[in-house]
């Protein structure tokens, strides 16, 4: 009974030995799975970080255009208030010199009238 026994003892170690070493393939297989998913969500996320930055740095190149062209607008903006503040003083000078001529015109019909009136009695004289 005894070598039955070890036979039987004997066989249920390499059962055993069997089980565990099949067992610890299927967890190094499962470890190897998850590792693999691991590694394609990671390439994901790369790949969405890689795009977001791509989007970012193409609104980074939109946002600095558009603030050129404020710069250049603002500068414009400021040339033609400028430009426009230069027309109003001229525009101002314009209407001093033109009350200045009206006056000057006045002056000349009431001197002509004068004039007019001392010929008509110098002819009247005649």
């Amino acid at each position: 009974m005894s070598t039955v026994l070890t036979v039987i003892i004997v066989i249920v170690l390499i059962g055993l030995i069997g089980a565990v070493i099949i067992a610890s393939r299927q967890a190094a297989a499962r470890r190897q799975r998850e590792k693999e998913r691991l590694a394609e969500r990671a390439g994901a996320h790369r790949d969405e970080a890689q795009n977001r930055a791509a989007k970012a740095t193409q609104h980074s190149e939109e946002a600095r255009t558009k603030r050129a062209e404020a710069d250049r607008a603002d500068a414009e903006a400021e040339r033609l208030a400028r430009r426009a503040e230069e027309q109003k003083e001229r525009a101002d000078q314009l209407a001093a010199e033109s009350e200045g001529a009206d006056e000057r015109v006045e002056r000349e019909r009431v001197q002509a009238r004068q004039h007019g009136r001392k010929a008509d009695e110098i002819e009247e004289k005649l």
